[in-house]
């Protein structure tokens, strides 16, 4: 559910329905801003009028970069979308061609692309490991195809394929091809 608020949209993560003993009731909500990611912790009397905003989601391909834009694919209209750096944020580092994101969007407007919570990558260039290390042994830097840079186990080598947390950054396991 969206909200707008001072002509910024949130999103609603949490809230509570409170009815003290004594006085009206009255709704706790935690708000997160659609494009800054600002939260905000508000209360709404029963009697407040808020403005409702319509949000859906939508399934979007990644196709190319160029320049400054990303192009995507709308996967139910097949019209192409080209979103600024600024509207994916931190998605940027993990987005992969041909990946299927989903795009909250307001109308014709993409708010927020949302990325899967694991990718499959492939490690591109790391130090060499060695035989005999464990997945315990300790990490080291690696950089994957989409060019960020992650710590993996020691046994990881050049052109292996592994599993990266999207929300965290962090390897989740290797992965055989």
């Amino acid at each position: 559910m969206g909200l707008r608020i001072n002509g910024d949209i949130f999103l609603v993560t949490e809230y509570s329905h409170v009815k003290p003993g004594k006085g009206s009731a009255f709704v706790r909500v935690k708000l997160k801003n659609v494009k800054t990611q600002q939260v905000l912790d508000r209360t709404f009397k029963t009697a407040d009028k808020l403005d409702d905003v319509m949000l859906e989601e939508r399934k979007l391909q990644n196709l190319y970069r160029s320049g400054d834009g990303f192009h995507f694919m709308d996967a139910t209209s097949y019209e192409e979308r080209i979103l600024s750096e600024e509207v994916l944020g931190d998605a940027v580092k993990f987005l992969q061609d041909h990946l299927e994101v989903t795009g909250v969007c307001h109308g014709d407007e993409v708010l927020k692309v949302v990325l899967p919570t694991f990718i499959i990558a492939e490690v591109i260039e790391t130090e060499p490991g060695f035989k005999g290390d464990s997945s315990r042994a300790g990490t080291k830097p690696s950089t994957i195809d989409t060019g960020v840079m992650i710590q993996v186990p020691l046994f990881v080598n050049i052109g292996d394929r592994v599993k990266i947390d999207t929300r965290t950054g962090s390897y989740v396991e290797r992965v055989n091809k």
